[in-house]
């Protein structure tokens, strides 16, 4: 990543293609981001669950929560902290939005855990 941080984002994807209580996912290099809208609010995270590297794009999103499909690990979509197991978090990342484009940051390379 360079020295100015303004130059570390990426940008994903178009704001209005991004729907309210929908989520995509993105392979950034052997990167996968998981990218939330919540209520209008934009969120970014590690896209693979902590628990087994499962892609949770492949879950389900509701009330706020995502779901891993593989043991329903949850997760708080604002914040990514642990509904179920509560010890446990996705990583965030940095978004922004510009001239209408949703842009994250990815503060370090994403590690898929056993």
């Amino acid at each position: 990543m360079s020295d100015d941080p303004d130059n570390d984002f990426v940008d994903l994807v178009a704001e209005d293609e991004l729907w309210d209580n929908e989520m995509e996912s993105f392979d950034l290099g052997d990167d996968e981001v998981l990218l939330l809208k919540v209520n209008g609010e934009v969120r970014a995270y590690d896209g693979i669950c902590p628990h087994q590297s499962i892609s949770l794009v492949e879950g389900e999103f509701e009330n706020g929560v995502v779901t891993c499909r593989a043991h329903e690990w949850q997760f708080d979509a604002l914040t990514g902290a642990g509904v179920n197991p509560r010890d446990t978090c996705l990583h965030k990342h940095d978004v922004r939005i510009v001239d209408g484009v949703i842009q994250v940051r990815l503060k370090s390379p994403v590690q898929a855990h056993p």
